[in-house]
């Protein structure tokens, strides 16, 4: 069994933990809530900071650069929601599985690519635009 099937988020090691993150960058992406739903909407805005390898440039210092960034490991899990559904941390908590493309399931990120279920060029970089309703899109939907 693998530790994400036999373990809480709170009991996993720094490396267990650091393994579930697929690397798509879409945690990254600026989000608008409903007040009166409290429904998270994804937006095609991307923090600055996010590079072309969806990767954080200022990780170590984040919160310091970045007011909102949220810190998944000391997040309370009620602000799971604005994580996206295919989220690792998120299916780990809700007990789903992982998707069937995540990277600790196949041994790369190919199939995450290829399905569109990462951050791509479609991304803008919130140093030029900033997120408003005109610019909600509909992440795609894992299948597992």
């Amino acid at each position: 069994m693998a530790f994400w099937e036999s373990k809480q988020l709170s009991e996993m090691s720094d490396p267990e933990w650091e393994s579930l993150c697929d690397g798509c960058g879409l945690c990254c992406l600026h989000k608008l809530e409903d007040v009166e739903t409290s429904e998270v909407e994804f937006t095609c805005i991307k923090c600055r900071y996010l590079n072309q390898e969806r990767r954080c440039g200022v990780y170590e210092n984040r919160a310091e650069f970045v007011e909102d960034c949220l810190n998944i490991r000391d997040l309370d899990p009620e602000y799971y929601r604005w994580l996206p559904e295919s989220c690792a941390y998120r299916r780990v908590h809700e007990q789903r599985p992982l998707p069937k493309w995540h990277p600790l399931v196949t041994g790369s990120s190919q199939l995450m690519e290829e399905g569109g279920y990462a951050v791509g060029e479609w991304a803008i970089s919130d140093s030029i635009a900033r997120p408003d309703s005109d610019f909600i899109i509909r992440l795609v939907s894992s299948d597992s």
